[in-house]
């Protein structure tokens, strides 16, 4: 665990110039590679254990990316929505490096807790938002979306995850 500890304070001292150098990295794995977008995912990989995304064939599998409201936020509609661009623009970091667009995204799955700390709306408020924030990055023709409620995520007050599958053909 030690050395986890010192990896982590060591990407944390490169600064952010000579950070953003080195990614996206890309990482192989059987049937294609897992893709570390940036510094801040490459923590999450170490400590987490997780592929923040992973091509397998033709496919990029994004990992679940978390909404939930930042300490300078409500956690009113509006602020909810600046956190669902936020986790838009993460996820577009992965699109970005292998290539990709929001156009390209051919599922979504997004959970949701419906009643929970951090967001302060109803449900439909709260889908109506994550919708909007969506059609802000992603046009028609629309992706298929799978939305299922829960009662919780593992950040305490996380409202909504959002994970997503992109067809990125290897011939292009």
């Amino acid at each position: 665990m030690l050395k986890l500890h010192a990896l982590t304070a060591a990407l944390l001292a490169i600064p952010a110039a000579a950070a953003a150098q080195d990614y996206p990295k890309k990482i192989p794995a059987p049937g294609g590679h897992v893709v570390i977008p940036a510094a801040g995912a490459q923590r999450a990989y170490d400590e987490y254990r997780y592929a923040p995304a992973r091509r397998a064939g033709d496919f990029l599998y994004i990992s679940g990316v978390v909404v939930g409201p930042a300490p300078d936020q409500g956690r009113d509609v509006e602020g909810f929505k600046a956190g669902v661009r936020r986790a838009f623009n993460h996820i577009k970091l992965s699109l970005a490096a292998e290539g990709l667009t929001f156009a390209d995204v051919v599922m979504i799955n997004s959970f949701h807790v419906w009643q929970g700390p951090g967001f302060a709306g109803t449900r439909d408020e709260q889908f109506a938002a994550v919708s909007a924030v969506k059609d802000e990055f992603m046009s028609a023709p629309h992706p298929a979306w799978t939305a299922v409620g829960t009662t919780g995520l593992l950040v305490d007050d996380g409202v909504v995850e959002i994970q997503m599958i992109a067809y990125a053909p290897k011939t292009r």
